[in-house]
């Protein structure tokens, strides 16, 4: 089983976020080729919580440059409300398999100027 690589965030409400995380494969360290993969990301306020936020989850340019994009829209930032969340993100490879490939904090800040 690969490591999970661990990053905490700032997200400010009102705004875009984006943020792209480069995979490497853990036995060749080489790029991680994504083709044929999906993915999903989600944070919640407890790591025990029901209700969650969604992201949008991403391979952009080419699958095989290893890049995973999680972002979320400024409509959807203006609803969350200022505090600590945690979140993830879960590949799944083309036979089903899943992996959790990032995890970490995101600090939710309220931002001033709307």
């Amino acid at each position: 089983m690969a490591q999970v690589f661990v990053n905490d965030l700032v997200l400010h409400t009102g705004t875009d976020f984006t943020v792209t995380f480069v995979l490497e494969d853990s036995l060749s360290n080489s790029l991680k080729n994504l083709t044929g993969y999906q993915a999903c990301a989600q944070m919640r306020r407890y790591e025990t919580s029901n209700k969650t936020k969604d992201f949008t989850v991403s391979f952009p340019n080419d699958p095989a440059n290893g890049r995973v994009e999680v972002s979320m829209g400024s409509t959807d930032t203006a609803l969350l409300k200022a505090g600590k969340y945690f979140y993830d993100v879960v590949l799944m490879d083309p036979e089903g398999g899943k992996e959790r490939v990032v995890e970490g904090t995101i600090l939710v800040k309220k931002s001033v100027t709307r």
